[in-house]
């Protein structure tokens, strides 16, 4: 047996060292804490944050200026000259997803940038005023997919939708 494997009988509980009772024996008067302190007033603990006096951090940063709207739907932009690459009758976003025109998950916006020849229906959860005309003037149609339905809980405890 070595010193490192020392230990304890199993259940047995060491008394905890009484402090603070009288200058007559050791741990008295200071209890071990020293003189005088932080760590020998009170708990010798302080504010999360404190930095001894000095101008805390978090005050010592400027503050952000405007906030993030939760309610934000951002938009996948896909223009017109990519749908005419395309050459296809029919454009969804999954089928846009599938040639790698938009990215999975995304809701889709047609914008106007640049010229469409061919007739094509589109689906879109949004279309430009412009990419509309252009559409329906090469002959396609347009139709506008619903965002999805989502719950989100108010901070006074209403219910309110995303839309």
């Amino acid at each position: 047996m070595r010193v490192d494997e020392l230990a304890p009988a199993p259940g047995s509980v060491k008394r905890a060292k009484r402090v603070g009772r009288g200058t007559g024996g050791k741990g008295g008067k200071t209890a071990g804490r020293g003189t005088k302190g932080q760590h020998a007033r009170g708990r010798g603990k302080v504010a999360r944050g404190f930095e001894g006096g000095q101008m805390p951090l978090k005050q010592r940063v400027p503050k952000l200026k405007g906030f993030n709207n939760p309610f934000r739907v951002e938009y996948y932009a896909v223009n017109l000259d990519s749908l005419n690459e395309l050459g296809l009758g029919e454009v969804t976003p999954e089928i846009l997803v599938d040639k790698g025109v938009a990215h999975k998950g995304t809701y889709v916006k047609v914008l106007g940038r640049g010229e469409i020849s061919i007739a094509v229906k589109v689906s879109a959860h949004a279309v430009s005023k412009s990419a509309e005309k252009a559409i329906v003037a090469a002959g396609g149609s347009v139709t506008i997919l619903p965002l999805p339905f989502k719950v989100r809980p108010a901070a006074n405890g209403n219910q309110f939708t995303n839309r």
